[in-house]
């Protein structure tokens, strides 16, 4: 899942007809009644088809997540929030040699395009279910979330909830928007109080929610590997760049 990309600014250049279409989406934001599923079902439906390849400019860090969590041949492997499916296709032919990978939404839009481009792979499990909640049969190697924790209502439940499911030793990643805490630990991205303002304003239309307590309690909960802040343009307005996080953790 993931939630705004480029909105309320008028865009720059030509705009083709399915960047039309997910723009009018972003303006008019997620529904406000309803369960969490139905808003996201709502919301990103009439995005679907067109949602891969609006979202591939916006959304950095993904296949370097991927490679940063050094999934191994055998791996059982957990995605929380798959949306579409497609950052399974970072893992490219090291997909082929997994024991199991379970894709998890509550999008029922999201997720048939996501069983889609599954066909192929007899490995490759979607299922419509909560991060908080889904429990595989028996513990796995690694759990990711790209671009999905910062939707989770209770995106602490959905940490917890990895670090369950985990074996000892076991990788965890994730890559979200970012802002900072006003006064984060030390060797950490300081983020000024009207970038903090703004990025939480701008998302919070369509559901999502970028946190300053992601990285601390994930460094709290996991054994931190790989910890990286970075930021990247944002389609249509030129110039504007929204923060985003990497994190890579092991469970003791």
């Amino acid at each position: 899942m993931v939630g705004r990309g480029p909105g309320r600014a008028a865009a720059s250049g030509s705009v083709s007809i399915s960047d039309a279409r997910v723009l009018w989406h972003l303006l008019r934001g997620q529904p406000r009644t309803g369960d969490h599923a139905s808003r996201l079902a709502a919301f990103y439906g009439p995005q679907a088809a067109d949602y891969d390849r609006f979202r591939e400019r916006l959304l950095q860090g993904r296949r370097e997540l991927i490679d940063q969590m050094d999934i191994a041949a055998g791996s059982s492997v957990v995605e929380l929030g798959c949306g579409t499916g497609r950052n399974v296709e970072f893992l490219g032919e090291r997909l082929s040699t997994l024991a199991r990978v379970e894709l998890v939404d509550l999008c029922a839009p999201l997720l048939e395009r996501a069983r889609l481009r599954a066909a192929g792979w007899p490995n490759v499990h979607v299922i419509a279910g909560d991060a908080t909640s889904h429990a595989p049969a028996d513990a796995v190697d690694a759990v990711y979330c790209s671009y999905s924790l910062s939707m989770i209502p209770d995106w602490f439940d959905a940490i917890d909830n990895a670090l369950r499911m985990l074996r000892p030793g076991g990788v965890v990643g994730v890559v979200d928007f970012h802002v900072s805490r006003r006064d984060p630990v030390a060797g950490r991205v300081r983020h000024g109080a009207a970038t903090r303002a703004f990025w939480r304003t701008w998302f919070e239309r369509d559901g999502v929610f970028p946190s300053p307590d992601h990285l601390p309690y994930l460094s709290r909960r996991f054994d931190p590997v790989v910890i990286r802040e970075s930021s990247a343009s944002v389609p249509y307005l030129p110039g504007v760049r929204v923060p985003w996080y990497l994190f890579v953790g092991r469970k003791a």
